[in-house]
């Protein structure tokens, strides 16, 4: 993979993001030169940043010391592509409903939770910022909306 380069596999993207990972511009640059706009718009940035700047604020956002950083928000609040805990098991915001991660896919849930409930964030705050002001990220098939029953929070 080089010096500058880890060689690091994921489920899809949306799990990459809550680990605190960026699109490559390597090998995905039109989608990490969106990502970098949209990271701009959501952290309050004039302009899109470099690499190295969106990757020192991902890194400040996901680690305290080796431990992941998580914050709390109320499950409304959250857009599509964010990871959150729900009874110790990860979940993804998909339109509108939340999808039970496990490392092989996602399935449905049958929890009901009130868009009012405060959720553990896995997903770092700028890629939540970033998220919320219109990336979308690639999912893995298996959260296909067609799966899924969707229901009102």
């Amino acid at each position: 993979m080089g010096q500058s380069y880890t060689e690091l596999f994921f489920l899809d993207e949306v799990t990459a993001l809550a680990a605190g990972h960026r699109p490559c511009f390597e090998c995905r640059r039109a989608d990490a030169k969106n990502f970098a706009s949209a990271f701009a718009l959501g952290t309050g940035q004039a302009d899109a940043r470099s690499a190295d700047e969106m990757d020192r604020l991902l890194n400040s956002d996901r680690l305290e010391g080796r431990q992941q950083k998580t914050h709390q928000s109320p499950l409304g609040a959250l857009p599509d592509g964010t990871m959150v805990l729900l009874a110790d098991q990860p979940h993804a915001i998909c339109e509108g409903s939340l999808l039970s991660w496990q490392p092989d896919g996602y399935s449905s849930t049958t929890a009901t939770i009130a868009s009012d409930a405060i959720l553990t964030v896995l997903t770092p705050k700028c890629v939540v910022q970033t998220l919320s002001a219109g990336y979308r990220p690639v999912w893995h098939p298996s959260a296909a909306y067609e799966n899924f029953k969707i229901s009102d929070r």
